[in-house]
């Protein structure tokens, strides 16, 4: 019988071989907002996993949205040129549907990378920069209080979303997440805990949820329908009086009504009073409501790194796709081992067919390449 895991499944225009899903992993290795070499390699390597979809990190649509000055863009020319070239050469070796995630880190911006610590970056150091926010509040009270929005800065920002997007629709990526969780800043705007404005963006949780949903209307206008649309969301702060999984459902309804095409179920990322109860799959419940309220694809994600676990979490129902980040990072043939455990067969490029093991006769499929 056929593992639920390795089903081919379908999210909006595109279809995935299989339910395994690369999550976008920042690595904090681009220079100016350009991707480099290191991006050509780990893209590269993880484009040839078997997976049914790559993810493409975080992608700033603004150079004050990157989350570190080391963080990849799509805000010019030359961001996309480079990205170009990177996918370019991925795509010819590999034909696995390619994600980008586009965000704003809002208050989470101009920090150092995390081997460096991950601070803080005043205005006045030489890779930091004036951060913006819903609200006049700082992730940290130490930090240097964020500008706070007004009109005409929510329109750059949403015409900032809407410009990386047709920039991917350029650069031929299968499908576009938006980035609406981890406390960046759709989600600063979402949370009570950061969003303490008084005009028709803050207070009820219609007022919260207007911007993301006015930047995902946007976005979703400007992109062909041969490209799929999705959400990442934090599905609670893990804060009292936060965000929290009634309000996640809320949203998720109102996106599904404007044609988002899937949702992955993230969590937390807000505040750093956050209390998270961290274990293998503490995050399926979140998916579990949410799956629950609508009828579009959800992705569960979070410590979810045994093989049975993953497909357990889809036969339950909870989940239409399984992501996994630090997983691939570490073990990047994951999927090459889930189908071998599960005696299914998973795509493999042809220089590598050599490399399958006698008592997997099975595992890589030979039609691959034909």
């Amino acid at each position: 019988m056929r593992t639920k895991l390795f089903t081919p499944a379908q999210v909006g225009p595109i279809t995935l071989a299989n339910r395994i899903v690369i999550a976008p992993m920042c690595q904090y290795s681009a220079k100016d907002g350009c991707m480099t070499d290191w991006h050509q390699m780990h893209l590269g390597q993880l484009a040839l996993s078997g997976a049914g979809l790559l993810t493409i990190e975080a992608t700033a649509v603004k150079p004050e949205g990157r989350i570190t000055y080391a963080d990849v863009g799509l805000y010019s020319d030359a961001c996309e040129q480079a990205m170009r070239r990177v996918l370019e050469s991925v795509r010819r070796w590999s034909d696995m549907p390619i994600a980008i995630q586009l965000g704003h880190a809002g208050r989470k911006a101009s920090t150092e990378v995390p081997w460096k610590g991950s601070a803080h970056l005043p205005v006045d150091h030489a890779n930091g920069w004036r951060t913006e926010a819903p609200s006049a509040m700082g992730f940290h009270d130490s930090d240097a209080a964020p500008m706070a929005l007004d009109r005409e800065g929510l329109a750059r920002v949403r015409d900032a979303f809407v410009d990386a997007s047709r920039r991917s629709v350029r650069l031929g990526l299968d499908a576009i997440q938006l980035h609406s969780a981890h406390g960046y800043l759709l989600h600063q705007f979402l949370s009570p805990l950061s969003n303490r404005r008084d005009d028709e963006y803050g207070g009820s949780l219609e007022n919260r949820m207007r911007f993301p949903l006015e930047v995902f209307e946007a976005v979703r206008a400007v992109v062909p329908a041969n490209v799929a649309v999705s959400i990442r969301v934090s599905g609670t702060d893990w804060a009292p009086n936060g965000w929290d999984v009634e309000q996640t459902v809320e949203y998720a309804r109102a996106l599904e009504a404007r044609g988002c095409n899937a949702i992955h179920v993230s969590s937390g990322g807000l505040t750093p009073t956050q209390q998270i109860p961290v274990g293998p799959g503490y995050q399926v419940p979140l998916a579990r409501a949410v799956k629950a309220a609508v009828k579009m694809p959800v992705v569960a994600v979070g410590l979810i790194s045994d093989f049975e676990h993953a497909e357990s979490v889809l036969v339950a129902g909870d989940a239409d796709f399984i992501a996994l980040a630090r997983a691939m990072l570490y073990n990047p043939r994951w999927p090459w081992h889930a189908a071998a455990h599960f005696g299914a067969r998973v795509k493999a490029p042809s220089q590598y067919l050599r490399s399958q093991p006698a008592r997997f006769r099975g595992l890589f499929d030979l039609r691959a390449d034909d």
